[in-house]
């Protein structure tokens, strides 16, 4: 019985991601520019060339156990000074959605803060920090999280940085979140 698959399995888009990054830095003859270029080198674990090489070479594990795609800021230097032109910027863009995607050991907190980040933008039309920070910590399931954060709620709020949730256009931007969905599930 031939049965058809809509929805492929993880395994299959993450090797269909890979081969997307690896197409993209296929070129890279490994001169340095994209290191040399970066404003935050000194912060990373290895340098952009030798993640090019390990995506090359399909080493995804040495590439997750990383925390040099992590730190990339887009600033697309390297893709500006790049001598063949690869979309460096965009292939580190696309390491970070197989991380999330993975749940790898980056992919967990950071994760979850910008999936509620983006919830409370959609839900708000703009950042309600409050309401934000109080669904992360009940998102994380972990009572003593708020604990670490709260010196710096208490400095927060004596400077006047945050306050009680204020009145903003609940939904007014959930339409474009429906239409970048929308977009994002096309092939």
């Amino acid at each position: 019985m031939a049965t058809s698959v809509k929805n492929p399995a993880p395994q299959d888009e993450a090797s269909r991601n890979l081969k997307a990054i690896r197409e993209m830095v296929a070129a890279c003859m490994q001169c340095g520019t994209c290191t040399a270029s970066c404003p935050n080198y000194p912060s990373m674990d290895l340098a952009p060339r030798r993640l090019w090489r390990l995506a090359v070479m399909g080493l995804t594990e040495d590439i997750f156990a990383s925390r040099t795609f992590l730190l990339c800021s887009n600033c697309y230097a390297c893709t500006l000074r790049c001598p063949r032109g690869l979309p460096l910027t965009e292939a580190m863009a696309a390491l970070k959605r197989m991380a999330a995607a993975r749940e790898t050991k980056w992919g967990g907190r950071k994760t979850q803060f910008y999936r509620t980040f983006l919830d409370n933008v959609r839900r708000w039309g703009r950042v309600q920090e409050t309401d934000m920070m109080m669904r992360y910590f009940l998102d994380m399931k972990d009572p003593l999280l708020p604990l670490r954060y709260t010196p710096l709620g208490f400095r927060l709020l004596r400077k006047g940085k945050i306050g009680p949730p204020h009145s903003a256009q609940s939904g007014r931007l959930a339409g474009l979140f429906e239409k970048v969905k929308e977009m994002e599930a096309r092939p």
